[in-house]
């Protein structure tokens, strides 16, 4: 019998790879992938925060249960990573922390408050004051498009706006491609993050309607320090295979930023912002009636 896997801190772990044309399994103990030819390659998945898999991959029973088990996040996604069919949750999620978020999102004044913060985050500076939600979404609207210019005009890539379609991906210009495969990434290891610190994905702040609408809230903070002057030094080399390139660049920099280290204590500290108490268990709750083994990994994390 082999010993029961403890999860890895999430801020100790590689940040994503993607995985296809080949059929992952579990074989002697070990995560596997196996190719056409028939060849193994071991991936070492209790250290990786998450997965992508793209068209031809098959995975079984045995290695996404293994996957659950050491919290490692699974992503079903299109080619080049730009669509997003399904997601495995490496499970974690806490009551108390999705009641805590829910509180968060339906106070209106907490809202606003946790909107501000990640504002400051995101901008290096406070929000104007006396300002909804939909009026910072505005501004916040006017500096990206005039950030995307800037970056564009440095790198030397022609810019018109952020347009693309899922639909028609390759009719998309090269550098909408390029930052659309970029932020693929970025939302992978985000989700990851979310989920590894029990909170609920889809529970937004400024993006509503969506499963990943909190993940979206978060990689926003992120982005611009990152991904997005990635996808425009890529876009400006002209690669031949650009959205291949964006992964590795993107893996290189979450590697050189510790990104990492810095989404989940991000997250508290933006949720802090909103100055409500978490909510107090009900006098009539109930016990589970197993006990939850203690947690190795982080707060929120599978045990």
């Amino acid at each position: 019998m082999l010993p029961p896997l403890k999860p890895i801190a999430m801020k100790e772990r590689v940040s994503l790879i993607f995985i296809e044309y080949g059929e992952i399994d579990v074989l002697d103990g070990a995560f596997v992938v196996i190719d056409q030819h028939g060849v193994r390659t071991q991936i070492p998945v209790g250290s990786i925060a998450c997965i992508m898999l793209e068209p031809g991959t098959r995975v079984s029973h045995r290695a996404a249960a293994t996957a659950a088990k050491v919290g490692t996040l699974l992503v079903w996604v299109g080619e080049a990573g730009v669509r997003l069919y399904a997601s495995g949750q490496p499970g974690g999620a806490r009551s108390d922390r999705l009641l805590y978020q829910a509180k968060l999102a339906l106070d209106d004044a907490a809202r606003l408050k946790v909107v501000r913060k990640m504002y400051e985050l995101r901008f290096g500076e406070k929000p104007p004051e006396r300002r909804s939600v939909e009026q910072l979404r505005g501004i916040e609207g006017a500096r990206v498009r005039k950030t995307y210019e800037l970056l564009a005009k440095r790198y030397g890539v022609p810019w018109k706006a952020r347009k693309y379609d899922v639909e028609a991906w390759d009719a998309g210009d090269l550098p909408n491609r390029c930052l659309s495969s970029a932020t693929a990434c970025l939302y992978g290891i985000c989700e990851a993050a979310v989920l590894a610190a029990g909170y609920a994905p889809a529970v937004g702040f400024i993006h509503t309607g969506k499963p990943l609408s909190f993940v979206y809230d978060i990689a926003d903070v992120f982005k611009f320090d990152t991904v997005v002057p990635v996808a425009f030094k890529i876009a400006a080399q002209e690669p031949a295979n650009p959205e291949r390139a964006v992964r590795l660049a993107c893996r290189d920099v979450f590697r050189q930023t510790h990104i990492l280290k810095k989404i989940i204590p991000a997250i508290e500290d933006i949720l802090a912002a909103g100055e409500l108490e978490p909510p107090e268990p009900f006098e009539e709750s109930v016990e589970p009636a197993i006990p939850n083994p203690e947690s190795l990994g982080d707060a929120g994390h599978r045990a």
